[in-house]
């Protein structure tokens, strides 16, 4: 964690004037591809399955494992938040329907978290973080269960929350709120970017942040929200819009047909 107290103000006087004290940032397809690294973290622990319960693994493609998970989050929709738990849940329970200890869940889990964490930040990321995190409380709130600290990302965010802190997962506003808890702050003195419209944007700006939209993709916006105020497609652009270099675009993005 960083040292910065959650609310230091920015002491840049270069700086445009700003209410914002926090930023919540979201981190898959937001801060790195999301696609990719799943694949390979999928794919590793399959290989790891291999080795540990053949049997399960010549039964199990990656296909039927993910079903699995799906279903186990339908028939427990108590835990459906904590993605770790179901993953972790999910192999234990079939590695007892195949005979193997169930305390391999454990090392599994480990094993693809580790695979997990191996992500690849787009390039304009970690600059931006590290002058972010010298004026701004950085708090990261992701669905998922990857860990900043065990990235290349380590030591930018006061703070890393997942729904296993908050007890639910976006668009839910528990997270929201337990970032501007953590920070002291009210929801005008906070910032959120993301990349999705439904769990980022929409979420955030129900919570009372102002949301940024950080569409890297060029995806087009659904039609059924309301359009974002703020649209950019990397971080820089929110860098030079705090700064007062430029602004962030305020558009209306074509819908999809």
């Amino acid at each position: 964690m960083m040292g910065l107290h959650p609310a230091t103000r920015p002491t840049n006087n270069s700086m445009s004037d700003t209410r914002f004290r926090l930023i919540t940032l979201d981190l898959d397809d937001t801060l790195w591809p999301l696609g990719p690294v799943i694949e390979a973290a999928d794919t590793a622990l399959h290989g790891w399955l291999s080795r540990h319960a053949p049997r399960l693994a010549a039964t199990h493609d990656l296909a039927s494992l993910r079903q699995h998970r799906r279903t186990l989050m339908q028939t427990m929709p108590e835990i459906a938040h904590d993605l770790g738990q179901i993953r972790r849940r999910s192999l234990a329970s079939l590695l007892e329907s195949f005979n193997y200890a169930v305390s391999l869940a454990e090392d599994g889990v480990a094993y693809f978290q580790m695979h997990r964490n191996r992500v690849a930040p787009f390039a304009d990321v970690a600059p931006v973080l590290h002058a972010l995190s010298r004026r701004y409380c950085l708090i990261s709130l992701t669905n998922g269960t990857a860990d900043p600290e065990a990235t290349a990302l380590r030591g930018l965010f006061h703070r890393n929350l997942t729904p296993v802190d908050a007890g639910a997962a976006k668009p839910d506003p528990a997270l929201f709120r337990h970032a501007l808890a953590h920070a002291g702050c009210t929801p005008r003195e906070a910032l959120h970017l993301g990349d999705d419209p439904w769990m980022d944007v929409e979420a955030a700006r129900a919570a009372g942040l102002t949301a940024i939209w950080v569409n890297r993709y060029g995806r087009d916006w659904p039609r059924e929200l309301a359009p974002p105020h703020h649209t950019v497609t990397d971080l820089n652009q929110v860098l030079d819009w705090l700064d007062g270099r430029g602004q962030v675009a305020i558009e209306e993005p074509g819908h999809a047909v």
